[in-house]
């Protein structure tokens, strides 16, 4: 289970929840996820991703995968992952910080999700505690985090 944060397109005249209810409805669990087929312009927007995470926040590890593209970054805070398939990406953190951990690691997710959004016209919204990421507040995101994390070490270890 992870703290996700998503990022999606939202066609013109539409709302951020009209395009997301769209994804939902499009959602089948039992078909097969389609192969990734970036535009030349989505594969544009990952390069600019990667290159920007790697020089502005450090090392990451990439992968290319038949349906995603996908990158972890490396060392401290933690690891936070960034999925992206062109006309959707995802930032997942796991839930096992809390405090200033907390903290330190969901500034690193706000901070790639906004490159993201800035690089790729993708609109991030983070779900978990209902706020935009462009305007979002990470410390907020940072305390829900922080308590999921607490009580699932509570009650599942």
């Amino acid at each position: 289970m992870t703290y996700d944060i998503m990022l999606v397109r939202i066609p013109a005249g539409s709302t951020l929840h009209e395009a997301v209810a769209r994804l939902d409805a499009d959602f089948d669990p039992d078909a097969d996820l389609p192969l990734l087929r970036l535009t030349d312009g989505q594969r544009a927007a990952w390069d600019r991703i990667l290159d920007r995470v790697s020089r502005e926040i450090g090392a990451v590890e990439s992968v290319e995968y038949l349906y995603s593209l996908m990158f972890e970054t490396v060392g401290p805070p933690g690891r936070v992952q960034f999925d992206y398939c062109g006309a959707t990406a995802n930032v997942e953190v796991a839930y096992r910080h809390a405090g200033a951990g907390a903290s330190e690691v969901m500034e690193l997710a706000y901070r790639i999700a906004r490159i993201a959004e800035e690089e790729s016209g993708l609109t991030g919204y983070d779900f978990e505690v209902d706020q935009p990421v462009r305007t979002g507040d990470p410390a907020k995101a940072a305390a829900r985090l922080g308590a999921v994390s607490d009580w699932a070490q509570q009650h599942l270890s």
